[in-house]
């Protein structure tokens, strides 16, 4: 990402009394420090991803591979990962009424072709079932399509080395260049089976929206919701995967119906089973089969569950489809999704700059310690850094204030920054918590001079809405940060230290007009600390994460444990010392 401190700016048009720009196309003129290019690789290209498609399919109708098998204590983990778990019957539908429906295809390392649905939730990220993900190599392997409710066909047609010519029906190939999956997950219990793919360059689709988890009324028994997927249409023949995009009625199950059908394999609260009781025919059964694992199930215009498993005989009598239980793992699933950063890992980076010359230093996360990787040159001048990905397109952004006061987004390394705010010079707090509006889309917080604060909704493009006020009297604190989810419920909060150090938590609401609940106490950080840095989630475990510089020079991590009551860190954990030596974080 190339980081230009502008000497001078051009000129941009100011929203009437708040000093926001318009985000067009005017950018900062060149001039000044910078920083080194994004970390990225390279997309893959449109001829290597569709080859692995076809390799896939072609090596999944050779393996005729057995029917899933639902969970098991006597089992062996397949290391290999081989997803297999559970439309029959349903109904075909358009990619118009699903455009956020996602086809994967991958092999591992026996060379087994695979397939597995999955659900767009941002431009760049695949929502799916761990057992789609783990043990793949998927950036060596995978593909995703999104944008058609067809399967790729066999043309019939040789290409110049003799290959099948294979119609892609106008759907957008990706590759997946990063991937994750629930560190819990089991392939014993099928337990925690969620995992986020990475797309290596964003599609243009519409995303599903995640529920939030308090969104219960969801759950309640006989609410309606549907399936869909391109898997198996028989029980019992391997290669009937459906051509076209499929739905199936999978209204909502009580725990009570599923623990009755699977007994102690039925995991309350991680799982939630849906759809009519299969009769034991599939004439007369609608129900997921195998094809369909990672797809979404659908309640309220909102992802509810992911296809995981069922009965190896998928029409088997009485015996429901179950999924992973969305609402219990929205906070990780948000945490992947807003998880862009310098190193492309799944661990929050710290940017700090070296008060002696001014250079600006990336720090690597490796869960428990900092690695000082890059160096992005000299960064004099500036008065505040915040790092978001503003545009969700995976790559990180920074915001950052020039010595005029003007604030600027950085997010494009062939591009000069754009000018987002003018004349913000004493602004007490300028802040990208993540979406505090519901919308899943990254919205900023301000503090201006008179203690107003302000919330700046995100368009997710780098513009904002109006600013809307949000509370009168933050002049009391020193500092207010935030950049995640530090409750566990998928929604972003705040921190803000007041007198004597005494720290708040803002939990966030999702709602513009009241976008936080009444603060509470969490910790004092007084005056033997003199930095409060948040970056988000630093260890990798889904909830956001803070730094915390004391007066000696050393850095401590205080690790979210993403509970809603009570205390919210876990048991510090020291990142080193000499940070004294650092006059700016971000």
């Amino acid at each position: 990402m190339r980081v230009v401190v502008p000497a001078a700016v051009a000129a941009v048009a100011a929203l009437v009394g708040t000093g926001l720009a318009m985000s067009g196309s005017q950018a900062a003129e060149a001039g000044g420090p910078q920083i080194s290019a994004r970390q990225q690789a390279d997309p893959l290209s449109q001829s290597e991803l569709r080859s692995r498609a076809i390799s896939a399919i072609n090596a999944g109708k050779a393996s005729k591979r057995s029917l899933a098998k639902e969970p098991s204590a006597s089992s062996s983990p397949d290391t290999r990962s081989a997803p297999s778990a559970r439309i029959i019957g349903g109904k075909e539908t358009t990619i118009s009424a699903a455009p956020w429906m996602a086809q994967l295809y991958f092999q591992d390392d026996a060379g087994t072709g695979y397939f597995c649905g999955g659900v767009v939730v941002a431009p760049t990220k695949v929502a799916t079932a761990a057992h789609c993900v783990k043990g793949i190599k998927w950036y060596a392997t995978g593909s995703v399509i999104t944008g058609t409710d067809q399967l790729p066909t066999d043309t019939g047609q040789k290409d110049a080395n003799g290959d099948a010519i294979f119609d892609f029906h106008g759907g957008q190939v990706r590759g997946a260049y990063r991937q994750w999956n629930h560190p819990q997950y089991s392939a014993v219990t099928v337990d925690n089976d969620v995992a986020v793919l990475t797309l290596d360059a964003p599609v243009s689709v519409t995303p599903l929206p995640i529920m939030q988890n308090t969104d219960t009324a969801l759950y309640t028994p006989g609410t309606d919701a549907k399936v869909y997927g391109w898997g198996r249409t028989s029980s019992t023949e391997p290669n009937s995967s459906s051509q076209t995009l499929k739905v199936a009625d999978a209204d909502i199950n009580s725990n009570a119906a599923c623990q009755t059908a699977y007994g102690s394999d039925y995991v309350v609260g991680h799982m939630v089973c849906a759809g009519a009781a299969p009769t034991g025919d599939d004439s007369t059964t609608e129900t997921t089969c195998n094809g369909d694992s990672g797809g979404p199930l659908v309640a309220g215009g909102k992802l509810v569950g992911l296809v995981s498993w069922g009965d190896a005989n998928c029409s088997a009598p009485g015996k429901y489809g179950v999924y992973a239980k969305v609402s219990t793992y929205s906070a990780p699933i948000r945490a992947r999704v807003n998880d862009s950063n310098w190193s492309n890992d799944h661990a929050a980076d710290l940017l700090a700059r070296r008060a002696s010359d001014s250079t600006l230093f990336g720090w690597t996360s490796k869960i428990t310690s900092l690695t000082r990787q890059f160096n992005h040159g000299a960064f004099g001048g500036v008065t505040l850094m915040v790092q978001a990905d503003l545009n969700r397109d995976d790559y990180q952004d920074l915001i950052f204030r020039a010595p005029n006061g003007d604030v600027y987004w950085a997010y494009d390394p062939k591009l000069d920054p754009k000018l987002i705010a003018k004349a913000w010079g004493t602004h007490k707090q300028i802040l990208v918590p993540g979406d505090l509006t519901g919308d899943d889309l990254p919205d900023m917080m301000t503090v201006n001079s008179a203690g107003n604060a302000y919330l700046y909704p995100g368009k997710g493009t780098g513009a904002f809405a109006a600013p809307i006020l949000i509370g009168s009297g933050w002049g009391q604190y020193s500092m207010v940060r935030g950049h995640g989810d530090f409750t566990g419920d998928g929604r972003a909060d705040i921190l803000a230290r007041g007198a004597g150090g005494s720290t708040y938590l803002y939990t966030g609401t999702g709602k513009a007009g009241s976008a936080f609940a009444a603060r509470r106490l969490v910790a004092t950080f007084g005056t033997s600390f003199n930095a409060l840095v948040t970056t988000g989630d630093v260890n990798s475990d889904g909830n956001a994460d803070l730094f915390a510089r004391d007066t000696t020079g050393k850095l401590w991590l205080y690790p979210g444990n993403g509970k809603s009551t009570g205390g919210i860190f876990a048991t510090r954990v020291a990142f080193g010392t000499g940070w004294q030596a650092y006059n700016l974080f971000g």
